[in-house]
């Protein structure tokens, strides 16, 4: 095991530690492997991509609302768009936790 001075205090420190025993200083920063940067950037990424789309349906839900000809039909449409909404809100729910735990458990090392 080779040992180095920390910058901070000059103690000796293993070369594999991320943080000094003695002062706390920060020797190296945590690395994420390829596939946690995959994993980080896919969750960002997922939710701009559901927020885009719920913005998008609702505003062509309320298009449709406010288009339809009879009362039945903007009943119709809002508890449609009702429904749409939370269909896309489930699915964004669902798709944060599974991929904030994946994103978490690839944190670096």
């Amino acid at each position: 095991m080779s040992l180095i001075n920390c910058q901070e205090c000059s103690a000796e420190v293993s070369a594999t530690a991320l943080n000094c025993p003695k002062c706390g200083a920060i020797l190296r920063k945590r690395k994420r492997t390829i596939f946690g940067n995959i994993v980080k950037y896919s969750f960002i990424a997922f939710n701009i991509l559901m927020l885009i789309w719920f913005i998008t349906g609702m505003g062509a839900a309320s298009d449709g609302i406010a288009t339809a000809e009879s009362e039945a039909a903007q009943a119709g449409a809002a508890i449609g768009t009702g429904i749409g909404a939370m269909l896309i809100i489930t699915i964004w729910a669902v798709g944060d936790i599974v991929l904030g735990i994946m994103t978490f458990f690839t944190r670096g090392k």
